[in-house]
């Protein structure tokens, strides 16, 4: 069925930059309100970057003033930049789109 498609994710030096993209399955539907969460090894999912059926962003904890959500013209796929990462940055970056099936995420790691 309709499934979450996550990309962007690579490996990158502490202080660099990569923007994660997710969109539908074929571009099937608009994406009106998602949350993008973080899964470390052996952790569980913790949420970064939260877009409301408002329009409006939030951010939670270190990714205030360093990540940037932002959508295409027709809303088929949101972005999310991510600037000054940091070690601990380093996870699997997931999409939820509110009725939507998971995707499998796309890994981001920072490293010296």
């Amino acid at each position: 069925q309709v499934r979450v498609m996550e990309s962007g994710g690579g490996s990158v030096q502490p202080g660099g930059s990569l923007t994660l993209s997710c969109t539908t399955s074929g571009s099937t539907r608009t994406i009106d309100a998602m949350v993008w969460y973080r899964q470390s090894a052996g952790e569980a999912r913790d949420p970064v970057a939260v877009l409301t059926l408002e329009g409006s962003t939030e951010y939670l904890g270190s990714a205030k003033g360093r990540f940037t959500l932002s959508r295409d013209g027709a809303k088929s796929t949101v972005y999310l930049r991510m600037d000054h990462l940091m070690p601990e940055d380093t996870g699997v970056y997931l999409c939820k789109v509110p009725g939507i099936t998971w995707g499998q995420g796309t890994q981001v790691t920072v490293s010296s």
